[in-house]
């Protein structure tokens, strides 16, 4: 019987669906073993192989780690919010929620038909509001919280309010966006309005002035990720700098607690490094400068953030970010046509695209002054995009003597460069940004190595009231409005213009029906199209909804609970699923959402509602599949004639991207091309010779799957012809899972003919073959070893040697003609995570009722694996001479013997004498003759 591997996929496929094999329990006395996938995006173009490469591994050390006896969560969803639907509703006028059920319903049956163990009862969808309503949920609690510094943790705003009703502001030490002062009797001569503006200043959820990406065309805010080269990364629109007011979340205050949260996790090295850069702690000072007053401004004071104040006599100019309040008191009526043309090219460019350009220098003078504090020296105040609002205090004082930026900066606009750090050849061309050196040029720091000038410097701006120590960090706080449909309403309202949050019991607000999902002509966002968008008393909702982040934030907790309409997830679920123990995904993830989630987690830990503070324990990143392009070449004279790959050298031709799926092994199908594009449909084609045949060979390179360059390849075809097993192997054989590789179907047939090899193994007049005897000592050994390799793979990720492994043991089994129960069942057992359709096949079979996955992981027996005997390479006077196989427990005396008693000895001792044998067991023998 041939190996039927349609027949077998779908068999197996029904029987763990009707069976529910992977429903995982809130309660056992298993251990529990909690594995997740990265949160996908349910695109309209379906999954391309690239994107089951995290899954199929998830799924292999999900079922792995059911045979070795835990209870296994191994839930999925969908991130079902986004700007492609919307985008898609507006080109079409088809709601988005139509959309996104369409492509889930296509993600759904190619996941199943890869045969992922997920539990789909827990299947979650951030657009349903039985969903979002938690989402909403977590934002009140946001909403109705503050952060105490003194006890580093979110407590809640009421706790706040009764603490100014009695002393007002005084010893209140929490994250504020500026600082107050006020006693108890101006709070309560507050009115509701004063004193909800006062809360916002302290709220983790509040309303601010925010410098957003703002593209008019799409009608929204952007994140950074999603504008490039100041257009916007979907449509190619233009992207500028805007000041709007948004709902931010004070991520910022959790800085050092993120910081110091990544010590305890299993997550790599790089990937924490990534998120230390992001959140990037340092300590400085902030220092006041003084501006001059003039016939135009008053002096006032501007304050600076620096982590080198040993510097601070090398300062020749000033700088403010574009955004800066600053800039507009500061600016000159002389100067003030340039700036603002300045400031409009400045808000074409992201903040993230400002800092990546280390190239380029621009900037404008302001036209004012300020006053170095310790030398006395007149500053000039610039204004350049290099500088951040965001960060800092959104000015610096500028030392392009060491610091490189600095340096360009003053180079290009011809401004002083003073060194005050000895060690550099020439600072005119370069600066020194090393944080070593002797002080020079600094008065009192003179003398002084860079660390001691640092803490005197630090001193003298204390005593002499000039600034105060700092600990800054880079890490901003999220901005969470979008002015888009497709996202989670805001479940806020405004009453007398005074934002207030809807209590949990009116949960969830959903989306409204609107007649068009674009802004209104006014600007407004689109949910003011919806008719009476108002709460029952007629106070306006939020107009915005949330970003993609929000229903990816805490996801993998409602995983734990996902039917519990009572809460998030609740007490007893999350107790028993704790946190995630394995989370696997790319690495385009390390800021922006493992960030957010472990904010959003720490929070809910802080106030009560869950009882871990990070949540994933062990993180994994897996590599990118990369796609094999092919090329026709076509002559530049005569756009109907192709050129095979190897005759191009003599013509003059064009390199075109091909379909990859009309080519195999780098042969292309000529009629398919031809149906393949109507411009195509009279090619002609100059073919060469292959195999004495007549054939058209089309070149190839690695690029990234892309449905552009013609090489992204659908896994249901592969699944189609070779079978899902074939693909699960295929896909971990390709390489290490955290490197990027490319796809290359040429190499699948060889995984392939593993299976069949396997099933005609066993197989014999299509009945399972099986002997029932006892294995020898060396089918053991094949066996052990074999379980040895995997096992060891699958604890270090090593998933393609395992591919490897299997291929050795059976060629072996083979060889040995090796059908026997006890070695073949083991074998199943191993490799089932990885090709489970076959494996649970011959399982049953062997005659076995339940599932494989009922079965225990084998028990490595380390004696399987001890040599019995040793090859030894005889040598004579020093040269090895040939081999012989001897029992490793022989004393000196018998391998003497053995060697002696060899026949092929004779040749090399014949008519000579034995001077010394020189023996060291398991490694070598060597006979002196003379």
């Amino acid at each position: 019987m041939a190996y039927q591997f349609q027949e077998i996929q779908k068999k197996w496929q029904n029987y763990w669906a009707q069976s529910e094999t992977f429903k995982a329990k809130n309660k056992s006395d298993k251990p529990k073993f909690y594995i997740l996938d990265m949160f996908p995006y349910p695109s309209g173009a379906g999954l391309h192989v690239g994107h089951p490469l995290g899954y199929i591994a998830s799924d292999i050390y999900a079922r792995y780690k059911r045979l070795f006896g835990y209870n296994v969560l191994h839930p999925m969803g969908y991130d079902a919010f986004g700007l492609p639907a919307e985008q898609y509703a507006i080109q079409t006028g088809q709601h988005p929620a139509v959309t996104t059920e369409k492509n889930i319903k296509k993600y759904r049956e190619q996941l199943d038909q890869i045969g992922l163990s997920f539990d789909w009862s827990r299947e979650v969808k951030t657009c349903d509001p039985s969903y979002y309503k938690w989402t909403q949920w977590a934002f009140t609690e946001m909403f109705n919280s503050f952060y105490d510094l003194r006890d580093q943790k979110a407590k809640p705003i009421k706790d706040l309010i009764s603490h100014f009703e009695v002393h007002g502001s005084k010893g209140i030490e929490a994250s504020q966006s500026y600082e107050l002062n006020f006693s108890a009797q101006d709070w309560i001569s507050k009115n509701e309005k004063e004193k909800e503006e006062t809360l916002q200043n302290y709220r983790l959820a509040y309303l601010a002035e925010t410098a957003v990406n703002w593209c008019e065309e799409l009608g929204t805010v952007l994140a950074n990720d999603e504008v490039k080269d100041g257009l916007s990364v979907r449509g190619g629109h233009p992207v500028v700098q805007k000041n709007m007011l948004q709902w931010n979340l004070r991520v910022s205050s959790y800085a050092q607690r993120l910081l110091d949260g990544l010590e305890k996790l299993e997550w790599s090295e790089s990937i924490k490094e990534v998120q230390r850069n992001w959140i990037g702690r340092s300590e400085g000072a902030e220092v006041v400068f003084q501006t001059l007053a003039d016939d135009e401004h008053e002096s006032q004071d501007i304050l600076i953030y620096t982590t080198r104040p040993d510097t601070i006599f090398g300062v020749t100019f000033m700088v403010l970010a574009p955004e800066s309040d600053l800039v507009e008191s500061l600016t000159t009526k002389d100067q003030s046509s340039e700036v603002q043309s300045y400031l409009e090219a400045c808000h074409k460019k992201s903040q993230r695209e400002r800092m990546s350009d280390v190239k380029s220098v621009s900037g404008v003078f302001t036209g004012s002054y300020a006053t170095n504090p310790f030398s006395g020296k007149k500053v000039p105040i610039w204004i350049a995009d290099y500088v951040l609002g965001g960060y800092g205090t959104g000015a610096i004082m500028a030392v392009p003597a060491h610091d490189s930026r600095d340096h360009a900066f003053a180079t290009h606009f011809k401004l002083p460069i003073v060194e005050v750090v000895s060690g550099s050849e020439d600072i005119q061309k370069e600066s020194y940004d090393a944080k070593e050196g002797i002080l020079v040029n600094s008065d009192f720091l003179n003398g002084l190595e860079v660390k001691e000038a640092i803490k005197k410097a630090l001193q003298e701006i204390s005593s002499r009231k000039l600034g105060h120590k700092k600990i800054n960090y880079r890490l901003r706080d999220a901005i969470f409005s979008r002015q888009r449909y497709w996202g989670e309403p805001f479940p806020v309202y405004f009453e007398n213009g005074i934002p207030k949050c809807l209590d949990v019991e009116n949960l969830p607000l959903e989306l409204p029906e609107v007649d068009a999902y674009l802004p209104t002509e006014d600007g407004d966002p689109p949910l003011a199209r919806a008719k009476n968008w108002k709460d029952q008393f007629g106070n306006p909702y939020e107009l915005s909804t949330m970003p993609g982040f929000a229903g990816s934030s805490a996801y993998y907790l409602r995983y734990m609970d996902p039917h519990n309409d009572e809460a998030l997830v609740g007490e007893e679920a999350n107790k028993y699923w704790r946190s995630v123990d394995l989370y696997l995904g790319g690495n385009e993830h390390a800021t922006g959402h493992l960030i957010y989630s472990r904010f959003w987690n720490k929070f809910l830990f802080d106030r009560g509602f869950v009882c871990e503070d990070e949540p994933f324990k062990k993180l994994v990143n897996q590599g990118m599949i990369q796609g094999r392009s092919n090329f026709v070449y076509r002559l530049k004279s005569d756009k109907n004639t192709f050129v095979s790959h190897g005759l191009i050298k003599d013509y003059d031709v064009q390199e075109i991207h091909v379909d990859v799926n009309i080519v195999d092994n780098d042969v292309l199908d000529q009629e398919a091309f031809k149906k393949w594009r109507a411009e195509f449909s009279e090619a002609n084609f100059i073919t060469e010779k292959q195999d004495d045949k007549d054939v058209y060979v089309c070149g190839w390179a690695v690029e990234k799957m892309s449905k552009s360059m013609f090489n992204v390849v659908n896994p249901d075809t592969i699944v189609e012809r070779y079978g899902a097993d074939t693909l699960r192997l295929y896909e971990m054989f390709l390489g290490p899972l955290e490197q990027s590789k490319p796809w290359n179907t040429n190499g699948i047939e060889g995984v392939y003919r593993f299976l069949v090899k396997l099933w005609n193994h066993t197989h014999t007049d299509e009945k399972l073959q099986i002997d029932d005897s006892e294995p020898s000592l060396d089918e053991y050994k094949i066996l052990h070893t074999c379980i040895k390799k995997v096992t060891e793979d699958l604890e270090n990720f090593s998933f393609n040697t395992s591919v490897s492994a299997f291929m050795i043991a059976l060629n072996d089994l083979a060889k040995a003609k090796c059908r026997k129960r006890k070695i073949i069942e083991p074998f199943m057992i191993i490799l089932s995570p990885f090709a489970p359709h076959i494996s649970e096949e011959i399982w049953q079979e062997l005659g076995h009722s339940e599932s494989i996955l009922e079965a225990s992981w084998p028990k490595l027996n380390e004696e399987y694996l001890k040599e019995s005997n040793y090859s030894y390479p005889v040598s004579f006077n020093g040269k090895m001479r040939f081999l012989l196989d001897l029992p490793v427990n022989l004393s000196k005396e018998d391998i003497e013997k053995k060697v002696l008693e060899e026949p092929q000895s004779q040749k090399w001792l014949e008519g000579k004498t034995i001077k010394k044998v020189i023996i060291v067991p398991k490694k070598i023998v060597n006979i002196v003759v003379g």
